[in-house]
């Protein structure tokens, strides 16, 4: 009966997913000859059924992707793969580190080649042919190996270090393994300026000193220190517009996609980073990180005394009891009960998006120059101007463009 509710909860919580996306669809179709205020003259009809093009491609593309996803989750563990795979790791007779890394990181390069279809698919079929796309074959085949890899050698670093302290401390062993995960969190903001993105982009100083001042000044009156300024080579990958802060610390600094600057004018792009550092003065990206390492920390302590027992592995027909399968269970069953969740945290998400709107206005005396750049980047991307209110309720860490130039336009009266 308990294991009947579970299929069914994964089963309703996927029909919910499927059903918001279709939602979402058919809302921004009915209202696709309405240019919203605040887009006259930048958007026209064209332009909007063009987005919509693009919305429901990605739509039916995730739809598909998500099926796939739940029906593969479904049958790897209901199906005697999961309890095959298990059978298979303990055969080895190698030690509990050992066998749980090599468990987990099996797990996780099987995930990367099922994926590869479907990225290949998403890049080479919808983003290219709505104008996005500029990635060779060769520089995809580039990039997703790396990907492999350093997926692959985090997976194995996390869960041999975990385990070696589940097995050092097997009576207390949460704590001790939440404190782990969330220094490794912190590690990685840290060197991910330095050792991740690199891998993937070039980065260079702006090569429009001018603008580099004016940023920096900018920063300043905003309280912020940042290392560098940078411009990202993103045209090599892609034409989408972006810009965003990276690092913790000491590695801070801001990061300009070439593709954003040659789009935006000096005062839009300003309005971009005083939206960035909005987020740094208003501490949004530390709510966050403490918001979900008490979750992490909730969810460790849980699984420490789910997994004393060995339920899990009865109740899916589990011929061996281990550790990592006991995990990958638990992950499966704690994922359903954590779905009412992500509306809440991406409800959280919009609001410090409201919040780093608002400081980007107060920052450039006035929201002209911000509300254009939502309009210009609204346009670039493609971006659905008329999402279902439900469906961005559930899914939206942004509020709608169209929502936040309005809203922009209030301020300025």
């Amino acid at each position: 009966m308990i294991l009947f509710g579970i299929i069914c909860l994964c089963l309703i919580f996927e029909a919910l997913d499927q059903f918001l996306e279709f939602l979402n669809c058919k809302h921004m179709l009915r209202n696709r000859d309405k240019v919203p205020a605040g887009f006259e003259g930048q958007i026209d009809a064209w332009m909007i059924e063009k987005s919509c093009r693009y919305t429901v491609a990605k739509a039916k593309f995730s739809s598909v992707s998500e099926l796939f996803d739940t029906g593969l989750a479904l049958f790897f563990i209901l199906g005697g793969i999961l309890n095959a795979y298990n059978n298979l790791v303990l055969s080895m007779g190698i030690s509990f580190v050992q066998s749980g890394a090599l468990f987990f990181v099996g797990l996780t390069f099987a995930k990367n080649i099922v994926c590869l279809p479907f990225d290949y698919y998403g890049t080479f079929r919808i983003e290219k042919r709505n104008g996005f796309n500029t990635m060779t074959t060769a520089l995809w085949l580039k990039d997703t190996l790396k990907k492999i890899l350093l997926s692959t050698g985090l997976t194995w670093t996390i869960a041999a270090l975990s385990l070696w302290i589940v097995r050092l401390l097997p009576d207390h062993w949460w704590l001790p393994v939440w404190a782990v995960l969330f220094l490794i969190t912190l590690f990685a903001l840290y060197l991910r300026p330095y050792l991740i993105e690199p891998l993937f982009n070039k980065f260079s100083p702006l090569e429009d000193e001018g603008l580099s001042d004016r940023i920096k000044e900018l920063l300043s009156r905003a309280g912020l220190k940042v290392g560098s300024v940078l411009r990202m080579d993103a045209s090599e990958r892609t034409t989408h517009t972006n810009a965003y802060f990276s690092g913790i610390g000491g590695s801070r600094r801001i990061v300009l996609y070439d593709t954003l600057i040659s789009r935006l004018t000096h005062e839009e792009i300003l309005a971009v980073v005083a939206h960035e550092a909005g987020h740094w003065r208003g501490r949004h990206i530390i709510k966050m990180l403490a918001l979900m390492q008490t979750i992490m920390l909730i969810a460790t302590a849980a699984a420490f005394f789910t997994l004393k027992s060995d339920w899990l592995t009865r109740l899916f027909h589990i011929e061996q009891d281990s550790f990592p399968a006991k995990l990958v269970l638990l992950c499966f069953v704690g994922s359903l009960l954590l779905w009412p969740l992500s509306p809440l945290i991406h409800s959280l998400s919009r609001r410090f998006e409201r919040e780093a709107d608002d400081f980007a206005c107060k920052l450039c005396g006035g929201g002209e120059a911000l509300s254009s750049a939502l309009v210009k980047l609204s346009k670039d991307n493609l971006s659905n101007l008329h999402p279902h209110p439900i469906y961005a309720f559930f899914n939206s860490s942004h509020p709608p463009a169209t929502e936040r130039v309005a809203r922009i336009a209030a301020w300025r009266q």
